[in-house]
């Protein structure tokens, strides 16, 4: 990757962006491929921050039978680039396994293929990533009392910060797991982001009973995959619906996630947005994969025949009140018929409630209130993903995630994440000032340009 300029002693980039989860990576493959055919004057220059310590998605997650809800052909390149060497294509080719996946004759891989395929990209690109770094502050820098850059504070496991300045930012922050008020993680309650993290930790032999909390696809992995895990035990899944509810992957209405849809949604007026939202919820939203419905329901029926009843779908219901005990933890379950409360005495509880969106002003600092906003209090987003800032901020802020409000049901997803990045990068170049030349005797000692 082309080096930074430096202004004194911090490195002046093009984009910084914060986090590196799938978006970020994808942004930055674009980044190296962009470079590899610009000329001298039209690099762009890019270093990322991620606080974990390497690439990870969803680890708590990856469990070993649980399949991708998106096509291979959506992964970080082939929608923006059909050619690149970083695609799932090469990746299989890579690891020998090509043939073996043509003949496997599936378009949906293994999740924990997936995430591979993820890591081994990360690592092509990982000289422009600071990893074991949590961002502590950015900071405005003027010129004229106009914002053009901002300074990326980072600090790592040591204690050190490292400082770089950004022409552009590209905040993603990712999701954060959304619990019901009221509940807190512990070692017995858990959200399922973190679940293979606990869950290895436990003898398959000791747990009595687990309650299962959400009826969308992450619910139903973790119910399916106790059920088989602890024989002995007892799992309860507890949803307010009265069964699990089908994924709409319907060739049409998969149109929702196609790039020209984005472009459709983000014309329409309000209303039409949200009927829009309503009407596609159940191609991504508390809906589950067919095939696993159906293995579900087959267990459930193996079981009533057999008179050994160990999953229970605890539907129509919600949980009223969940206290930890001594012994473990105390769920009372209401009915939201009759009104009738039931208690159950679990090991854990694993709540699949899903994810909310975060304020990523929340890092901006002072910059925050450059953000303009709509009537309902939303940021206010560009086409090209860019924060509309007034007119005191020249620099560009970008979203990975927060749009969905503006941008669709893609927003957070992978169906639209190449086209995405592709169109992120093509606005910060298209945004870049003229690069000004500098004889090279006094290229060390001259500041950077703004």
């Amino acid at each position: 990757m082309p080096q930074a300029r430096t202004d004194g002693d911090v490195p002046v980039h093009d984009l910084v962006g914060v986090g590196f989860g799938p978006a970020n990576l994808a942004l930055a493959i674009a980044v190296d491929e962009h470079n590899a055919i610009a000329g001298a004057d039209d690099v762009v220059t890019a270093h990322f921050f991620e606080r974990q310590q390497s690439f990870g998605w969803h680890r708590g997650m990856l469990l070993d039978d649980a399949t991708m809800q998106v096509s291979f052909l959506k992964d970080l390149v082939t929608m923006r680039n059909p050619n690149s060497g970083f695609s799932f294509l090469s990746y299989l080719h890579d690891r020998d396994r090509l043939v073996d996946f043509i003949n496997h004759k599936n378009l949906y891989p293994l999740r924990v293929e997936f995430h591979d395929y993820f890591e081994w990209a990360a690592a092509k690109v990982d000289d422009v990533v600071s990893y074991d770094h949590e961002v502590i502050s950015i900071e405005p820098v003027r010129d004229d009392g106009v914002i053009t850059h901002f300074d990326v504070s980072a600090r790592d496991a040591r204690g050190d910060v490292e400082v770089r300045r950004a022409r552009n930012l590209v905040l993603a922050t990712g999701l954060q797991a959304n619990l019901p008020e009221g509940i807190t993680s512990s070692e017995r309650i858990w959200h399922n982001r973190d679940f293979l993290h606990h869950v290895r930790e436990l003898d398959a032999d000791a747990p009595r009973r687990f309650v299962v909390v959400g009826a969308g696809q992450s619910g139903a992995e973790v119910a399916a995959y106790l059920h088989e895990h602890f024989p002995k035990a007892e799992v309860c899944a507890v949803f307010s619906r009265y069964g699990y509810s089908p994924a709409d992957d319907s060739s049409f209405a998969n149109r929702i996630f196609d790039p020209a849809a984005v472009d459709e949604f983000y014309l329409a007026p309000e209303d039409v947005k949200r009927r829009l939202m309503a009407y596609h919820g159940n191609t991504n939203y508390a809906v589950v994969d067919n095939d696993l419905i159906a293995e579900l329901y087959r267990r459930v029926y193996k079981e009533k025949v057999l008179g050994t009843q160990r999953l229970r779908l605890v539907n129509v219901s919600r949980p009223a009140e969940v206290v930890e005990t001594p012994e473990g933890v105390r769920v009372t379950v209401e009915s939201l018929t009759t009104g009738e409360h039931t208690v159950l005495e679990a090991d854990a509880v694993v709540y699949a409630t899903g994810y909310r969106e975060s304020d990523p002003t929340a890092m901006l600092g002072e910059i925050a209130p450059h953000c303009r906003r709509d009537e309902q209090a939303r940021l206010r987003v560009g086409r090209d993903y860019r924060l509309d800032t007034d007119g005191q901020v020249r620099g560009g802020i970008y979203l990975q995630g927060g749009t969905e409000h503006s941008h669709g049901i893609t927003s957070s997803l992978l169906s639209n994440l190449a086209v995405r990045v592709g169109e992120i990068l093509e606005s910060v170049v298209d945004d870049r000032p003229p690069r000004i030349l500098v004889q090279p005797e006094y290229a060390a000692s001259a500041p950077a340009s703004h």
